[in-house]
């Protein structure tokens, strides 16, 4: 029997429903809106398109949304100064700068840049150092990592003392998971090990696993013969692999061998249509928690 589909698709129309009615509360409560700043140099198409989709997505939700375009020729003194305009402003509760940035631009100083406090991608050192702590010192989750989380949880995904192995060793998805499921609470208690190309018998690690998450870049990496019988299997990767002369449209892949893992895996995540669309939802998520903790609300309503 197939493995049942983790729809990211389905699952974020479920979470933006319910981030309206907190946008409803937080309005009601406190006459403001939850703020996001979405601030864009250049005019890379890849970035431009999907700044426009953050931008709607906030705008749907009912949020107090500024698009701040800059020319690629912007300074970084320039970009460091409009994000210090914004880290002041009381309206605004999280701030995104999409990358990549102009060669120009060093890229950290411009995140560190950021308050940790309105650091709504969940990239700022301070942001995973709490996450590391975990508990109540966490302010925001990163995005990805955080869909991750969610698809698990609401495709019930029993993760309590569960064998996950994470192939992946990135800054945005495979460190910050693995740190997340195997911290102390609900959606987490299992027992994580972090694995990468480099990992000798990658294939024996990933076939004890009761859930894989695969962040590793590389497309079919894992084999069908890889996955234990019943395993979820969370599928990170999108890796542009073609281009269809029909539609003219790319060919996308994932990490996993789909076709043949879903006739083993239990639950398993598609590409496109898994994780991709869980990652704004989660942003939109975190500005509202940001919203609740600026405003007052506290971390008990976010």
């Amino acid at each position: 029997m197939p493995a049942e589909l983790i729809s990211g698709t389905e699952l974020r129309k479920a979470i933006l429903e319910e981030l309206r009615g907190e946008v409803a509360r937080i309005k009601e409560k406190y006459g403001k809106a939850p703020g996001l700043v979405t601030i864009l140099v250049g005019e890379n198409p890849a970035s431009v398109s999907y700044v426009t989709l953050k931008v709607k997505t906030a705008e749907s939700l009912g949020f107090h949304e500024i698009q701040d375009n800059r020319p690629e020729s912007i300074s970084e003194e320039e970009l460091l100064a409009l994000i210090d305009s914004y880290n002041k402003d009381p309206d605004i509760h999280g701030i995104l700068v999409q990358l990549p940035l102009p060669k120009h631009i060093n890229e950290t100083r411009v995140l560190y840049a950021i308050d940790p406090d309105k650091d709504v991608d969940g990239f700022h050192p301070l942001t995973l150092g709490r996450l590391l702590i975990g508990g109540r010192a966490v302010r925001f989750l990163p995005c990805t990592p955080a869909g991750i989380q969610e698809m698990l949880v609401r495709s019930g995904t029993n993760l309590d003392g569960a064998e996950v192995v994470v192939v992946g060793r990135s800054n945005i998805v495979g460190k910050p998971i693995s740190v997340m499921l195997g911290q102390k609470g609900p959606g987490a208690n299992a027992t994580v090990t972090l694995v990468h190309t480099h990992t000798k018998n990658l294939a024996d690690h990933c076939r004890r696993a009761d859930v894989l998450i695969v962040a590793a870049g590389v497309p079919g990496l894992v084999k069908t013969e890889w996955i234990k019988p019943g395993a979820t299997v969370i599928d990170v990767g999108v890796n542009r692999i073609g281009i269809n002369p029909e539609t003219g449209k790319a060919i996308l892949s994932g990490d996993v061998d789909f076709a043949g893992a879903r006739e083993i895996a239990g639950k398993i995540t598609p590409v496109p249509g898994g994780v991709g669309p869980m990652t704004i939802a989660m942003l939109m998520k975190n500005t509202v928690r940001s919203a609740w903790l600026h405003l007052g609300g506290g971390a008990s309503e976010a």
